[in-house]
């Protein structure tokens, strides 16, 4: 640990798919206290409830840093963070929820919220950053056969509601050519497929009208749920590429929550040098930088350019 890094970190749902994962990369260079925390603590982590506002101001007032990896009273959380000089970074992928805590840049003081942190939005984000041209698409490929907890699975439900429209993006091998349709991911302009193509066909019938309205029925809503959290057809590889016509960047491997913990935990180990306020990753890091550093830890960064004509 170096002069200036934050001396105790708060990982609000250290315990989910993603908070696993952060907490295990900071175990391995982080050695100041690390407290993992939620509703549902496991042994050795704390119990929190984020609405409870005495509980929260009292924890987060004993710690430098927080890391929210649940979607729960996240703007609350943020406010109560920056109020105390606290740094904030959060893995919501919500674009309202990133909204609220954009909005709070006025009270950030001397200390730094960090958003979009994850693969979509935030790899998502690099890649982009990495492609200057003035129409940037992104492409999002992910592995059905990860395991995700509930709040992941109706963030995607309610995702699949306002699906648009599709274009054909070349991802990395060995994916090759998909076909991906527009996704409400935070961001540059994001289509979305999966890994199993029969499961990717399934998301056209998913944004029609008549199934949109039967999927949010409570009965079905969570029917669907129950069964999506048993089924997991295809693996757990996912690819991420961005594309203006004349460059193509691109980051694949395996695990994307894996992925949204370890870029979690390298924004950590920068905090003590990002200015105060709320940003997003690409104001905050060089993007060729930070993927390569990503990479290192067993993902394939590829970027090609191409001559103009």
């Amino acid at each position: 640990m170096r002069a200036g890094d934050p001396q105790r970190i708060l990982v609000l749902g250290g315990y989910g798919a993603v908070g696993r994962e952060a907490v295990s990369a900071l175990r391995d260079w982080y050695d100041g206290e690390l407290i993992v925390a939620g509703r549902n603590p496991g042994k050795g982590e704390l119990r929190l409830d984020v609405g409870d506002l005495t509980a929260l101001q009292d924890v987060v007032s004993e710690v430098d840093a927080v890391l929210n990896c649940v979607e729960l009273n996240n703007s609350l959380v943020a406010e109560v963070c920056l109020r105390h000089g606290v740094h904030y970074l959060d893995v919501t992928a919500t674009p309202e929820v990133l909204r609220g805590i954009e909005a709070l840049d006025p009270i950030a003081g001397e200390s730094t919220a960090v958003l979009s942190v994850g693969l979509a939005p935030g790899v998502t984000n690099l890649l982009a950053a990495l492609c200057t041209g003035p129409e940037v698409r992104v492409g999002v490929l992910l592995g059905a056969g990860e395991r995700h907890g509930r709040a992941a699975i109706e963030w995607t439900l309610d995702g699949l509601a306002q699906l648009g429209d599709a274009w054909p993006m070349r991802f990395p091998a060995p994916y090759g050519l998909r076909t991906v349709r527009r996704f409400p991911f935070p961001g540059p302009e994001t289509g979305l497929c999966l890994d199993s193509r029969p499961l990717t066909a399934l998301l056209g019938t998913a944004a029609r009208p008549s199934v949109r309205s039967v999927l949010q029925k409570p009965r079905i809503r969570s029917a669907a749920i129950a069964a999506l959290s048993r089924t997991h057809v295809g693996s757990d590889g996912f690819a991420v590429v961005a594309t203006d016509g004349r460059c193509t960047a691109s980051l694949a491997g395996r695990r994307q929550s894996r992925a949204t913990g370890l870029v979690a935990a390298l924004l950590i180990r920068r905090l003590s040098g990002f200015p105060p306020g709320v940003r997003h990753v690409e104001q905050l890091v060089d993007p060729a930088q930070f993927l390569d550093e990503l990479a290192s830890h067993g993902f394939r960064l590829e970027v090609d350019q191409y001559a103009p004509g």
